[in-house]
């Protein structure tokens, strides 16, 4: 099957604190938007891994998972290219660490912010995806799931230097 479907894999963090929700704004094709700190799966690297690296790289946060709020599947189409494209979407709860205040954000992310549930409802229209909201939904009504149903097999971090 040469033209097998294959979603992109992305992983997100729903990081809450004092009762607000630690969000990124991007600037995007279609203006600056608001998102979870989220980001594609690299090869060499667990969905875990990828949650922890993301959101350094997008917040200047350390940040450790506990538990998987879910999994998500969602279509979207590119303003500028019209392409079609799926995301499958592993969203985690944890706590935040230290700030590094030192390092850069990564390229596209304006700033963080950290939102209450109703910044976030009326903000609705500037968010990324519907993603954004349903994670922080499906957190707040107590979905979680333990990191042990992930499994990465030993396969996928050999020689992941070389890839």
């Amino acid at each position: 099957m040469p033209n097998r479907w294959k979603p992109n894999v992305t992983v997100a963090a729903i990081i809450e604190r004092d009762g607000r929700f630690l969000l990124v704004e991007e600037d995007t094709a279609d203006g600056l938007r608001l998102n979870n700190p989220a980001g594609h799966l690299d090869p060499g690297e667990s969905p875990i891994e990828a949650c922890v690296r993301e959101v350094l790289e997008e917040t200047a946060h350390d940040f450790t998972p506990a538990a998987l709020v879910g999994v998500y599947l969602n279509r979207f189409t590119r303003t500028r290219t019209g392409d079609d494209i799926t995301y499958l979407r592993f969203a985690f709860a944890g706590t935040v660490g230290t700030h590094h205040e030192w390092r850069a954000l990564d390229e596209g992310i304006v700033r963080t912010v950290w939102m209450t549930l109703d910044e976030l409802r009326s903000s609705a229209a500037r968010h990324r995806s519907p993603l954004v909201l349903q994670c922080i939904q499906d957190y707040l009504a107590g979905q979680r799931a333990p990191l042990a149903l992930i499994h990465t097999d030993a396969s996928v971090l050999q020689n992941a230097a070389a890839l």
